[in-house]
């Protein structure tokens, strides 16, 4: 049928010309519905994906959590080296007064600071477990496993977050025998338990790298011990930044035990401040950590060969 000059057809396109107009009509909403489909479809599959990576990095990180139970003697031992901190470096240098920090104790400026050195030297030599994991044969059953690379790492990660929060815990209840004055806020108290985790994940992404490219224990052991004093002493965990000649002062800066030193110190004291900005230590500790899990996932299969 025509209507001045124009050929209606079915479903309402318009032939004109002999051209169609296909955004006319009912053509055009069925058109526009499927375009909504297919980015509907994209949207479920990002979702999936995104899910499945997560459940992934979860069971990652369950199994290798399961280790602690096995031998929790470890998490003890390592918390034998920030309580002599506390209880003689830091009860010695809070009598001396030789250390500005403002309005709050040497012990209590203290504190957060060994909470983070404890959990950099529980995580610096996480990669360890990843050399003896390849020496027997597991690694490769982790490799053949359909989990992203990404995931087996980001896995690794948070199961040593776990392990960072079993410090936190000791650090905590230490901190309160020798009268430390806390931030008692339960949203404070889990900021210090988020930052411990990104800071456990952190490092421990760190010494993953570190096992992929030296591959041998006694390596790794030498290059981790040569690490984690440069770290802690280039920060502000026992003494303030501006103590420092100028040179340690960019260097501190370029320290990401730095910022996770004072995100501590900024929640987990009652009356304390972060001097950095708050958004910011958390911004780069997770900017690093998110690098460091790419640059790690690329690395992990080399670890084999």
């Amino acid at each position: 049928m025509r209507r001045f000059g124009r050929a209606v057809l079915p479903g309402g396109l318009a032939e004109e010309g002999g051209a169609f107009c296909s955004g006319c009509g009912a053509g055009g909403a069925l058109q526009r519905g499927g375009r909504v489909a297919v980015a509907l479809g994209h949207v479920r599959g990002l979702l999936a994906a995104g899910l499945g990576f997560l459940t992934k990095t979860i069971t990652v990180a369950e199994v290798e959590a399961r280790k602690l139970r096995h031998d929790p003697v470890e998490l003890f031992t390592r918390a034998v080296q920030p309580t002599l901190w506390l209880l003689v470096f830091g009860q010695v240098f809070s009598r001396v007064r030789a250390i500005p920090t403002g309005q709050l104790r040497y012990l209590d400026f203290m504190a957060p600071g060994i909470l983070a050195q404890s959990v950099l030297f529980i995580s610096i030599f996480y990669g360890i477990s990843v050399i003896w994991e390849r020496d027997l044969g597991m690694l490769h059953k982790f490799l053949v496993s359909p989990a992203p690379r990404g995931a087996l790492v980001l896995g690794k990660a948070l199961s040593a977050g776990l392990r960072g929060l079993s410090q936190a815990a000791i650090i905590y209840l230490l901190a309160l025998l020798l009268g430390v004055k806390l931030n008692p806020k339960p949203l404070a108290v889990l900021g210090v338990l988020l930052v411990v985790v990104l800071g456990s994940a952190l490092f421990s992404t760190l010494s993953l790298i570190i096992a992929c490219l030296v591959k041998t224990r006694e390596r790794f052991m030498g290059i981790g011990q040569v690490l984690t004093m440069p770290l802690f002493f280039a920060s502000n965990a026992i003494y303030p930044v501006a103590m420092m000649p100028r040179w340690l002062q960019v260097v501190s800066r370029l320290n990401p035990l730095t910022y996770q030193v004072d995100a501590l110190r900024g929640l987990m004291l009652a009356g304390g401040a972060s001097s950095l900005g708050m958004g910011l230590d958390i911004g780069v500790a997770a900017a690093v950590t998110v690098a460091l899990v790419v640059v790690a996932a690329r690395l992990y299969p080399t670890i084999v060969t």
